[in-house]
C-alpha cells in the first residue's frame, strides 16, 4: 500500500485527479472505475479542470460505476447516472456509450448484475478503480459482511449507510434500500486502486484499515490484499495513524 498525505482535501483531489489524468493520458483507452458520494466531488472538478487545461481528449476511454439504486431511474435526480453526468461525464468529451452504470430499474436484478459483470469483461477489465471509504469501511455498496468473493449483486443497505447518504434526500425515508453494486473480488481484479478519504470522519476507518487484521467484518481491509494500491488522504483523514 502506498500511503499519500495531504494538507487538505483540495490537495488530495488535485493528486487523485492527477493520477487519473495521466492513466488516461499514457493510456486513451484506459477503463476507469468511477466512485459517487461526496468525497470524489472534488477529483471530478480538478479532472474537469485538467481537461480543459491541458485540451487531453477524453474520447477513447470508458468508464465503469461501482453501483446505483434499485427503484431509481437513471434520470432521477438522486440517481449515481445524473450524479456522474452533472459532476463529470456532460463537461468532457466522452462519448456516453463509453460510459457504464448498473440499471437501478432492471426487472430482472440478478440478470442485470450478470449483465454489468459481462460488460466488465468485454471491456477487458478495470484499469484503475476509484474508491471511497465508509465509516463502517463499505467499499461501493458492499457492506460488512459481504463475502471477498462477491461479484456484481443486489444489497440491502445498511442504517448507517442509508442515514449517511440521507443528506443528498428530501428526507431519510425516501432513500432506497436496496442497491446494485460491483462485487468485491470484481474490485479486486482492478489493476490499480486508488482510495481517496477526507476528514476526521473517516479517520477511524483509515486506521482500521491500515493497522487491523483482514476481515470481512470490515470489506475495506482485504485492499490489503491488492498489489497495486494507493491511498491518498487528507491530514485529518490520517490523523490516528501512529
Amino acid at each position: 500500500m502506498k500511503l499519500i498525505e495531504t494538507a487538505s482535501y483540495e490537495e488530495m483531489s488535485q493528486k487523485a485527479a492527477g493520477v487519473i489524468y495521466e492513466q488516461v493520458k499514457s493510456k486513451p483507452n484506459t477503463v476507469l472505475g468511477l466512485a459517487t458520494g461526496g468525497t470524489p466531488l472534488g477529483t471530478y472538478r480538478e479532472l474537469i479542470h485538467l481537461h480543459l487545461q491541458k485540451k487531453e481528449s477524453f474520447q477513447k476511454f470508458y468508464t465503469v460505476n461501482l453501483d446505483e439504486y434499485v427503484g431509481l431511474a437513471d434520470d432521477h435526480p438522486q440517481s449515481y447516472h445524473t450524479y456522474m453526468d452533472e459532476h463529470l461525464f456532460q463537461h468532457l468529451d466522452i462519448p456516453a456509450s463509453h460510459t457504464h452504470l448498473p440499471r437501478g430499474l432492471a426487472e430482472d436484478l440478478d440478470g442485470e448484475c450478470k449483465r454489468y459483470d459481462q460488460v466488465i469483461k468485454q471491456l477487458g477489465g478495470i484499469d484503475l478503480q476509484l474508491l471511497g471509504i465508509g465509516q463502517n469501511g463499505h467499499i461501493g455498496f458492499n457492506e460488512p459482511g459481504t463475502s471477498f468473493n462477491s461479484r456484481t449483486h443486489v444489497v440491502e443497505l445498511t442504517e448507517s449507510t442509508r442515514k449517511a447518504n440521507a443528506r443528498y434526500f428530501s428526507n431519510k425515508d425516501d432513500v432506497p434500500t436496496h442497491a446494485i453494486t460491483m462485487g468485491i473480488q470484481s474490485i479486486m481484479e482492478s489493476s490499480e486502486i486508488l482510495l481517496i478519504a477526507s476528514g476526521k470522519k473517516k479517520a477511524e476507518a483509515i486506521l482500521r484499515l491500515v493497522e487491523d487484521e483482514i476481515t470481512e467484518d470490515f470489506p475495506a481491509s482485504v485492499l490489503k490484499r491488492h498489489p497495486n494500491l494507493t491511498l491518498i488522504a487528507d491530514y485529518e483523514a490520517m490523523s490516528l495513524l501512529k
